[in-house]
């Protein structure tokens, strides 16, 4: 252990993280960049929307609205070059353990056909995929019956974090536009009963099917919600039936989800090299295939393959993930913009906010580089975000006039001529190009003299309330429609971007230890070691234990 609180690992086939002297070259180009407009950028280079937007596949990444000018953005891909990036990419597709911390490698991308898996495996992984094709199809057509003989009507996924999230995600996103009349999938993640039971209080025990998703078939949220749903099934369905047809597990741990009663064949196993986050692409998708069927899930794979083959082979300066995690590399490491906020201008993306806070605060929400040193720059940001255009009437207004620099992805699906999705996309991009430009102290007058016809003191008065900064950077993503391959695009992008990002700060992007410090904390706290806690938290813990006993 360094004085850092790192633990020093170092492994010998990965190169040293990148000095502190690397760095300065970005910050001698952000001292020049600051202190100029981004539209002057533009008068200063007419090609500049060509020279910094990229396309591949149908999707096109602008990045020109950002405070970045090709010689800052050759700079970057000088960085990524001395981190030996290329080198890292090809670590990654070939199964070099990356996670080093647990000796794995981080293959998610082999479930989607992006690369090989190791062939020791590839069988176990084939009947995996076979009999998850199978069920999935024999649940949502209606053959699976339950414990009475009627078809299943509503599949109630428990689990959290990365078995919830991504799942979660692509069922949103796509099931109105999904084929055929499967169930209803509905997610449950928090132990909190008032989730739980909202979803059963209008269900049937002799319809509903629960999918227990835990890699290790130990995380206490989702046991505790699985009890629940056990009992309400046994109450429903009474003592002496067999709950089997009822209850299907994704976890690796088969002897103790068959302790739980829950068949065999209904028992789906994922790699232990994916990790939660990245495991949509895994067993763990296997709502998302009872809801959306099995073609369109296929199609989300073929999706994330296109930009793996993307990231793999596109040169540096034309890589989609590498240029936005450069973006985000410059945002937070150089200009220090602590946040990021993720706008999707659609409401079946709404939950692609939070899915992106798990897969990049969770993945690069750390200190500790390779060699056990700290990292001399600023890592993540803080992901939030919402859908628009339901922001711009909420938390827009301190992107316009706030004192903090917030950067922004605008996540933009097209969709052909329906008007009201024409309406979306005009006001992505107006948000876009207003967060920008702002709006100078002598517009704001202009605008209240001449077009309002206020008075001078009037005009005087109310002109600085009506000014913006502007200068606030963004990055749009624009895809033709949201398709499941374009699902499957958009997720791959932002993993590979995650991972950029990770190897250029030098850090284990694959692991989690934090999250493992408070699930440790508060397993000592329900066995009642209240002697482990800090004074605030006795005193805390104490108050609580009064407040059960008040009438």
């Amino acid at each position: 252990m360094n004085s850092s609180g790192c633990t020093d690992v170092i492994d010998p086939e990965l190169p040293a993280p990148l000095p502190p002297s690397a760095w300065k070259s970005l910050h001698t180009q952000w001292a020049r960049l600051r202190a100029i407009d981004v539209p002057a950028l533009f008068g200063l280079d007419p090609q500049r929307f060509e020279r910094l937007s990229h396309t591949h596949d149908g999707l096109l990444l602008d990045f020109s609205k950002q405070r970045i000018d090709p010689t800052a953005l050759e700079s970057l891909l000088g960085l990524a070059r001395a981190a030996g990036l290329e080198r890292g990419v090809e670590a990654l597709f070939g199964a070099r353990p990356l996670n080093f911390t647990e000796n794995r490698a981080a293959l998610h991308m082999a479930l989607r056909g992006g690369c090989e898996a190791p062939p020791a495996e590839r069988p176990g992984l084939h009947a995996t995929e076979q009999g998850l094709r199978t069920f999935a199809e024999r649940v949502r057509g209606g053959a699976h019956r339950g414990a009475s003989g009627e078809p299943i009507g509503l599949v109630v996924n428990l689990g959290i974090g990365g078995s919830d999230l991504g799942p979660r995600m692509v069922v949103e996103a796509l099931s109105p536009s999904s084929p055929g009349n499967g169930p209803d999938v509905r997610f449950v993640a928090n132990p909190d009963p008032l989730e739980l039971d909202s979803v059963l209080a209008e269900a049937s025990p002799h319809t509903t099917l629960f999918i227990i998703s835990s890699k290790s078939f130990g995380t206490a949220e989702t046991l505790a919600n699985a009890e629940t749903a056990r009992t309400w099934l046994r109450a429903g369905l009474g003592l002496n039936t067999g709950l089997g047809p009822h209850l299907a597990a994704v976890s690796n741990a088969v002897d103790a989800a068959r302790g739980f009663g829950i068949p065999e064949e209904h028992i789906f196993p994922l790699p232990e090299w994916v990790g939660g986050r990245y495991s949509v692409w895994s067993a763990i998708g296997l709502p998302a295939r009872i809801a959306l069927g099995n073609p369109a899930f296929d199609a989300l794979l073929d999706g994330g393959r296109s930009i793996d083959r993307h990231f793999r082979e596109a040169p540096l300066e034309r890589n989609l993930p590498v240029l936005l995690g450069l973006i985000g590399i410059w945002n937070a490491s150089i200009a220090d913009i602590g946040t990021l906020a993720l706008l999707p201008y659609s409401h079946a993306l709404r939950s692609l906010p939070a899915w992106l806070q798990q897969l990049e605060m969770e993945s690069n929400g750390k200190h500790c580089r390779r060699d056990g040193t700290p990292t001399p720059v600023a890592t993540a940001p803080v992901i939030w975000g919402g859908a628009g255009t339901v922001g711009q009437h909420a938390f827009h207004q301190l992107l316009y006039q706030g004192t903090r620099a917030v950067a922004v992805d605008f996540v933009v699906p097209v969709n052909g001529s329906d008007p009201r999705s024409r309406m979306l996309v005009d006001n992505a991009l107006a948000q876009s190009s207003a967060l920008m430009c702002g709006r100078t102290l002598a517009a704001a007058t202009e605008e209240l003299r001449v077009k309002r016809g206020l008075n001078a003191e009037e005009t005087a008065r109310l002109a600085p309330h009506l000014a913006c900064a502007g200068n606030q950077p963004s990055t749009t993503l624009l895809l033709p429609q949201l398709t499941p391959y374009r699902l499957g695009q958009l997720m791959a992008l932002y993993e590979h971007k995650v991972f950029v990002q990770g190897w250029l700060w030098g850090i284990n992007s694959f692991d989690q230890y934090g999250v493992e410090l408070g699930k440790d904390m508060a397993r000592a706290l329900a066995s009642g070691r209240e002697d482990s806690a800090d004074p605030s938290t006795a005193g805390l813990l104490a108050a609580a234990q009064a407040m059960r006993q008040q009438p």
